[in-house]
């Protein structure tokens, strides 16, 4: 069975890992009460974090509309195959919607956004305390949503890995012993 190309495969566990990691400091930063030092320094780092997977996704979306993904097994059933192109786009809108709805709720806040301290994003909207609030859930609920799915496609390739035996989960491997291309 084909894998996905080496950069395919990159930016698909950076990006994995960056998300795991910004959605638990999320976790951690809302749960420390007051203003801290600590807490507005974790606001900073999941900022960061959240444009870093916005960049990524849309290198790794133009990546898969320039590289097509391998095929799958042809072993594996339509209704699966259907279900994981459709998992695989909503993953994809919510790389760009979560980052993208905490980013205006930080504008609305009326705290703009600075990459790594030193590039101040564009102000698009001006602070609205009224959309702050509806920004604020429309985050949380994403990254819930986001966390789901992830959780499902974790499960989707153990499947794969452990009952269906059929080497899909292997093309998205690094170190993977199916044949690949760059």
């Amino acid at each position: 069975m084909h894998r996905y190309t080496n950069t395919a495969i990159v930016l698909h566990w950076t990006i994995a890992l960056l998300i795991i990691g910004t959605f638990t400091l999320g976790l951690v930063m809302t749960d420390i009460p007051g203003l801290t030092p600590t807490k507005l320094k974790y606001f900073s780092w999941h900022k960061w974090a959240g444009v870093t997977v916005l960049g990524l996704a849309a290198l790794r979306l133009l990546w898969r509309l320039f590289r097509h993904p391998p095929a799958y097994a042809d072993e594996m059933p339509a209704w699966q195959r259907g279900a994981a192109h459709g998992l695989h786009w909503l993953l994809y809108l919510l790389m760009f919607a979560v980052p993208l709805s905490g980013y205006f709720y930080s504008l609305a806040a009326g705290v703009p956004v600075v990459y790594f301290g030193v590039v101040e994003l564009p102000v698009l909207i001006a602070a609205d305390p009224a959309l702050k609030l509806v920004l604020k859930d429309v985050h949380y609920w994403l990254n819930m949503l986001l966390a789901a799915l992830v959780g499902l496609h974790v499960a989707a390739a153990f499947k794969h890995l452990l009952v269906d035996r059929d080497g899909v989960m292997g093309r998205m491997l690094p170190f993977s012993t199916s044949k690949g291309s760059r």
